[in-house]
């Protein structure tokens, strides 16, 4: 399994330097190294390489690629229709092909998720760099696995207990339909397969961005005080997908206390001051990034769970009270924070139970049940 880390902030080119730095420091630590960013022209130029949309080593354990929506979009249509062709007797999509679809809004989050995951399952890897978006997109490619898998539960469990869903999966006529189209057994059950794969591909998403073991970003900013507001509701929004945020990396010109230019609204995040200085000597850049791995076990867990006091705490820096809302519908509590709305999944000794108080204090969002 590999580390996934990332870069969160306002300004690419700074993002984008830091994420090259940070796989030349971890391949040249014995890592192996995949940097992986969109297709602009800033990640290429830093490393001189032409980068293209399939892995290639330019270092001793240093792999690059662009995650080309178009090519990944292709490249899962054909995926597709393999699947199509396994469980439908009849394809209705071998006549459309991947090389004529557009790429819609939305899309090149999911399709890098997705190219991510298989990298990651490839075990060629000891560190995934993913140099995307940098802003709330990136936060909610990371929580696709949990709110997909929220709408899966929901909307699952309302069909099946509505009056057409007992029609489908009890009539037999239905049954023999699905017979006759598919390439499955009904009654075998052989049709649940893909359906378990996913589910347990989002299973498998949502515990490795839960893990700051696996899945880590770092806020990147100036000491430019817009940009301090736009990390730190950054990080807030994290919180809220459940990504672990393993401190800030500060990026100014000149000899300078991190400590003194940074608001206290950061703490307890470890800053870094990273030199905005040319690349031509990059073991100077290379020595001013942290540790990653050991701060992102040290940074603030986004949810503790403390089932003996039957208490919920949501760490939501960069909120104030005003701007959460909190909700009960159902078997799961929905906490809303900017523009991130997130579902809670509760232990089972909570479940059932309904919301008696919550209160807002020190960036602590605590729900008593």
């Amino acid at each position: 399994m590999s580390l996934i880390l990332t870069f969160l902030g306002a300004t690419s080119t700074h993002r984008i330097k830091i994420a090259v730095t940070a796989a030349k420091l971890l391949s040249g630590q014995g890592k192996r190294v995949l940097l992986a960013g969109n297709v602009e022209p800033t990640m290429s130029m830093l490393l001189n390489f032409p980068v293209g949309c399939d892995p290639q080593e330019i270092a001793i354990n240093l792999h690059v690629v662009h995650l080309q929506a178009s090519v990944l979009l292709e490249r899962s249509w054909n995926d597709i229709k393999q699947l199509e062709s396994e469980y439908l007797k009849t394809p209705l999509l071998k006549e459309i092909y991947g090389q004529e679809l557009a790429v819609l809004p939305g899309m090149d989050s999911a399709l890098a998720l997705n190219a991510i995951r298989q990298y990651d399952e490839s075990g060629n890897y000891d560190v995934i760099i993913y140099c995307g978006y940098g802003d709330s997109r990136t936060i909610r490619m990371f929580g696709m696995p949990d709110s997909i898998s929220w709408y899966w539960r929901r909307f699952h469990q309302l069909f099946v207990n509505s009056d057409i869903g007992k029609i489908l999966i009890e009539a037999p006529i239905i049954q023999t339909l699905i017979s006759n189209l598919f390439n499955f057994n009904w009654m075998d059950n052989n049709f649940v397969h893909p359906i378990d794969q996913t589910i347990s591909f989002l299973e498998k998403g949502k515990e490795a961005v839960a893990d700051p073991k696996r899945v880590v970003a770092f806020l990147v900013s100036t000491p430019e005080i817009l940009e301090l507001a736009a990390c730190r509701y950054l990080w807030g929004s994290s919180q809220q997908v459940n990504l672990t945020v393993g401190g800030l990396i500060l990026v100014t010109s000149g000899n300078v206390d991190a400590k003194n230019m940074i608001p206290g609204e950061f703490s307890p995040l470890a800053v870094s001051v990273f030199p905005d200085t040319s690349t031509s000597d990059w073991q100077i850049l290379m020595d001013s990034l942290p540790d990653f791995e050991a701060q992102a076990l040290e940074a603030p867990k986004p949810i503790e769970i403390n089932v003996c006091e039957r208490k919920v705490s949501l760490f939501l820096p960069g909120f104030e009270k005003k701007q959460i809302k909190l909700t009960q519908h159902g078997p799961e509590v929905t906490v809303e924070a900017g523009d991130q709305r997130r579902n809670i999944s509760l232990p089972s000794s909570l479940i059932g139970r309904s919301v008696t108080g919550a209160k807002f204090q020190h960036n602590y969002l605590i729900i008593s049940f």
